[in-house]
């Protein structure tokens, strides 16, 4: 073992985290940046929602993080697959079989589930490496870190007008996770340096496109009026003056991703594990012999035949299938899947309102009304009410 300084270790975590699928890795120092002395008056105009974790007072100094923290370690993994964008693949909505639409980061498995233990494994081979004992913690979202904020001061990228962190060859397609440890390594940035530059310039194109003004100025997003928010983080009744520009979504949106020119030419994820989960015959039917489902890359038996002609998987799923989903149904379908998160009222929800925002033929009309009817009638208010809603657009638009 040899003794390594600040810098060699640096140098060593970034080449380590390569080897364990990271796409990018930097140091940050721990401080109290600017953008984190802005949360506060983020959160009193509101604009956090329902969420209450963004309140915890450690999210605003990256120095509350961990009691004698001198370093921030930023991975980053790309999940971008080549399938088309939501912007392409609902611009012909299929009248006859409506999807709905899942966003890219929900295709695959759970991100926390594919990092954290990437993030752990990095740790552990820091201890076997460096040979000095050191506390640390890593988190995937699910810590007092403002990722985001963190990565942008390890030099991984400059926070967009859409709010996300955009790296100018990875574009923003690109999960985070931090550690944060009492270990000294040297910043990535040199002491003086700054940070990457701003390089969205004049361009405006996500806070144009996105249906519901949620980015109601450059670099400010206003959460209570986010596509991902309201069908994600929300729990009670979506809104009715937003129910329309939602459209298709049904968890999640990608549209101010989407339309962000510094995706165009975004490398594909390395890692198989974001790839979309393909929904087999035995998925479908909830009788698969070992109850899991599949995931991304590791499939087993025969793909489901869409109408269109190709397998079924998580990308554009059928708005039928996901609103007569059952609790059981759902959570074998989206075990270890993002989407759990919203839950199976939530899900349903969502896609009663996909169905209410769809262009239907006739026939179409006519299969779909029962299935929006039973909804209307069930024992929960939350679901009941949003296929009610759906089913008077669905006549209204006739």
């Amino acid at each position: 073992m040899v003794a390594m300084d600040a810098r060699e270790r640096t140098g060593w975590v970034v080449a380590k985290a390569e080897e364990l699928g990271f796409d990018l890795c930097g140091v940050a120092p721990p401080g109290r940046f600017p953008e984190l002395g802005q949360m506060a008056e983020w959160l009193e105009r509101g604009h956090a929602g329902e969420m209450r974790y963004l309140h915890d007072p450690r999210r605003q100094s990256l120095d509350l993080a961990l009691e004698g923290i001198r370093s921030v370690i930023v991975c980053a993994a790309s999940y971008k697959t080549p399938e088309p964008l939501s912007t392409q693949a609902l611009a012909r909505p299929d009248a006859e079989r409506p999807r709905g639409w899942i966003s890219r980061y929900g295709w695959g498995d759970d991100y926390h589930d594919v990092l954290l233990p990437r993030l752990r494994a990095l740790v552990d081979a820091m201890r076997g490496a460096f040979g000095v004992d050191f506390r640390s913690r890593a988190y995937v979202d699910t810590g007092p870190v403002a990722e985001r904020v963190a990565a942008k001061y390890a030099g991984l990228g400059w926070l967009g007008k859409n709010t996300c962190l955009i790296n100018r060859n990875m574009g923003s397609w690109i999960f985070l996770g931090a550690v944060v440890t009492t270990l000294e390594l040297e910043p990535t940035l040199a002491e003086g340096q700054p940070p990457p530059p701003d390089l969205c310039g004049s361009c405006r194109r996500c806070i144009d496109a996105c249906p519901t003004g949620a980015l109601v100025e450059p670099y400010v997003l206003d959460a209570r009026r986010c596509i991902a928010y309201l069908t994600i983080e929300l729990r009670g009744p979506i809104p009715e003056e937003f129910r329309p520009a939602i459209g298709q979504m049904v968890f999640g949106c990608d549209i101010c991703q989407d339309v962000c020119p510094w995706n165009g030419k975004a490398p594909l994820a390395r890692l198989a594990e974001f790839r979309p989960r393909q929904l087999t015959s035995e998925t479908r039917r909830g009788d698969s012999p070992c109850g899991d489902v599949p995931a991304a890359g590791h499939q087993a038996g025969d793909a489901r035949v869409g109408a269109a002609g190709e397998p079924d998987s998580l990308f554009a799923p059928e708005l039928e299938w996901l609103a007569g989903l059952d609790e059981t149904e759902y959570r074998r379908v989206f075990r270890k899947n993002p989407v759990k998160r919203a839950k199976w009222r939530g899900l349903v929800r969502n896609a009663a309102v996909a169905l209410g925002n769809s262009e239907l033929t006739p026939a179409t009309r006519r299969r779909v009304a029962p299935l929006l009817e039973r909804l209307a009638a069930s024992a929960d208010p939350l679901i009941a009410e949003h296929a009610r809603w759906a089913l008077e657009r669905m006549a209204a638009n006739r």
